[in-house]
């Protein structure tokens, strides 16, 4: 075969989120999942971190259609601003879609070409035949991907597990799965975040048995912190709330949003005269409430978040129980940590993950993975979705189960690879990499070490006064100092700073304007050297030149 199929990851390998996957063959192109991430303690002021789409908006009129698996954030959070700039199909089920539709209002997108399927349709995107496969995931509408193309068919599980005893009474469609692996299978893209984990997953029913422990052993109010996009969560702790006769309050912004959603496509079901704002909630003894919110991983801006650090409406103390039903996504574990030690100074009785059986995973572990291997039996497999360590765990999981090690390929975000007949090679790479976004749009890394830079070091601004007719110094320079140095105390250090400037201020005298620049950019050296001597410290430098004309007038 002389053309070949090359995978393209752009996210999602060796990282946790921002999944997203390139199909390519004889020139035309599929991307598999546009997702997001969330900033570390790195990115300060960042709200939100997207895979690069150099290499896509290189080839914008090669993409067929972008495939969604399921609507978490780490899949769908960043098609909006792909969207923005390419004009492309996209395809998922009625849940994924109505949140993209949500997100592409919010930031203005109003034509975007959305497309809702149900598992088992097919479609035909350039020369790739797709069908849509039922799998189990903590959303609403997950789907794995069994896509034809001319070199053999490819299945991409998105996020999984092999749940039997699913919240909506319909299990992950093994059958299907089972069907494509007796016609051959060319190559597998699987879900390996949880392969450190032996076993299988706990099914979604097995935890409201811990919920109504919780709501037995509660007095006050019952807050429930999860994810907002985990409807059969939310539902599970609605039935059990009104089995207590309580009353229920969502709280958060996603939250809100993404209930109302479910409402309207019939994901959710709870009595209307069950829910209830949060003005009136204060009608009610807090023994009758239940208030559900955004917050389970720590986000500064969540509910929960807020609650803790008394920025809420919402009062939280001695008498409440507080239930965070998740696990910390790698990275976020200080953040809850926080939030939970802030919750526990105001009297409230926490209860996580550590203490009790208060949330299941939605992906596989080991046992599914081997599992789906033996179902699929692929002649190649590409371990996606997870850390390094996680795609080298399913590597080996996968070689124990039998697949060659040659067929085996771990990758990098950006690694082409290229899969033949019978061989498979990486083959050069593409760009890749994050993209952060805060509310004005795309942050260039060089702001980000701006602001890490006056987080660690502070700022120290100087100003200069010259004569605009000779550009001699008209008064002593004026410094201002932010997280640098207390300026009450450092006297003395200002003091020879000045001297500095004052020695350094000597060179724009007489001298040409076209030059100032330069001149400006070496005062700032000299600065920046000095206090470095002095302080052991490196912090942001800037310098001001004033000029006042001889009538009075100023000149910046």
């Amino acid at each position: 075969m002389s053309k070949k199929l090359k995978i393209i990851p752009l996210g999602g390998m060796g990282e946790i989120g921002k999944n997203m996957t390139v199909l390519e063959y004889d020139g035309e192109m599929l991307v598999i999942d546009c997702g997001s991430s969330f900033p570390d303690e790195s990115m300060p002021g960042i709200e939100l971190v997207i895979p690069d789409f150099t290499y896509l908006l290189e080839n914008r009129d090669r993409i067929k259609a972008v495939l969604i698996t399921h609507g978490h954030e780490d899949h769908i959070g960043a098609l909006p601003f792909l969207l923005k700039q390419v004009d492309v199909p996209v395809y998922g089920t009625a849940f994924a879609v109505a949140l993209i539709r949500h997100k592409c209002e919010e930031l203005g997108i109003k034509n975007a070409n959305l497309i809702t399927i149900s598992p088992r349709d097919r479609i035909e995107a350039g020369c790739f035949r797709i069908e849509f496969i039922k799998t189990g995931h903590s959303i609403a509408g997950a789907v794995a991907l069994a896509i034809s193309t001319p070199a053999g068919t490819v299945i991409h599980t998105g996020d999984f597990k092999i749940d039997l005893t699913p919240m909506d009474g319909e299990p992950i469609d093994i059958n299907r799965l089972a069907y494509y692996g007796s016609k051959g299978v060319f190559a597998l893209l699987s879900d390996s975040t949880n392969v450190e984990r032996p076993g299988f997953t706990p099914s979604e029913l097995e935890i409201e048995e811990t919920f109504e422990r919780c709501f037995d052993g509660a007095k006050g109010r019952v807050i429930v912190a999860t994810f907002a996009s985990n409807i059969y969560r939310i539902q599970q702790i609605a039935n059990v709330a009104v089995r207590h006769d309580r009353f229920v309050c969502f709280q958060g912004r996603s939250m809100e949003q993404i209930v109302r959603i479910a409402q309207k496509l019939g994901y959710l079901s709870i009595p209307e005269d069950r829910i209830l704002s949060l003005e009136a909630i204060r009608n009610y003894p807090d023994s009758r409430i239940c208030v559900m919110t955004t917050g389970s991983q720590g986000e500064p801006m969540s509910g929960l978040f807020r609650m803790a650090a008394s920025t809420h409406k919402l009062t939280v103390g001695a008498g409440d129980t507080v239930v965070i039903s998740a696990s910390a996504i790698p990275g976020n574990e200080r953040g809850v940590s926080k939030v939970i030690d802030a919750l526990c100074e105001k009297g409230c009785d926490v209860i996580y993950d550590q203490m009790a059986d208060v949330h299941v995973s939605g992906h596989a572990c080991r046992e599914e993975l081997k599992l789906m291997l033996s179902i699929i039996k692929p002649r190649f497999f590409i371990p996606v979705h997870g850390e390094y360590r996680h795609l080298l765990l399913h590597a080996r999981l996968a070689e124990e189960m039998g697949i060659d090690p040659e067929h085996i390929f771990r990758l990098h975000c950006g690694d082409v690879l290229e899969l033949g007949t019978k061989h498979g090679r990486i083959h050069g790479s593409v760009p890749s990499g994050s993209v952060m976004v805060d509310g004005l749009g795309d942050m260039n890394d060089v702001v980000i070490k701006d602001r890490i830079l006056l987080s660690e070091e502070g700022i120290l601004i100087a100003v200069l006064t010259l004569n605009a007719s000779d550009g001699r110094l008209l008064c002593d320079p004026q410094i201002v100092s932010r997280g640098f140095v207390y300026m009450r105390t450092s006297d003395d250090l200002i003091a020879r700073a000045c001297d500095v400037l004052k020695k350094e201020a000597l060179s724009f005298e007489n001298a040409d304007r076209s030059s100032y620049p330069e001149i400006k950019n070496t005062v700032k050296s000299r600065l920046r050297s000095f206090l470095r001597s002095e302080t052991h410290r490196n912090p942001m430098v800037l310098t001001i030149i004033q000029e006042v004309d001889p009538d009075g007038s100023e000149n910046r």
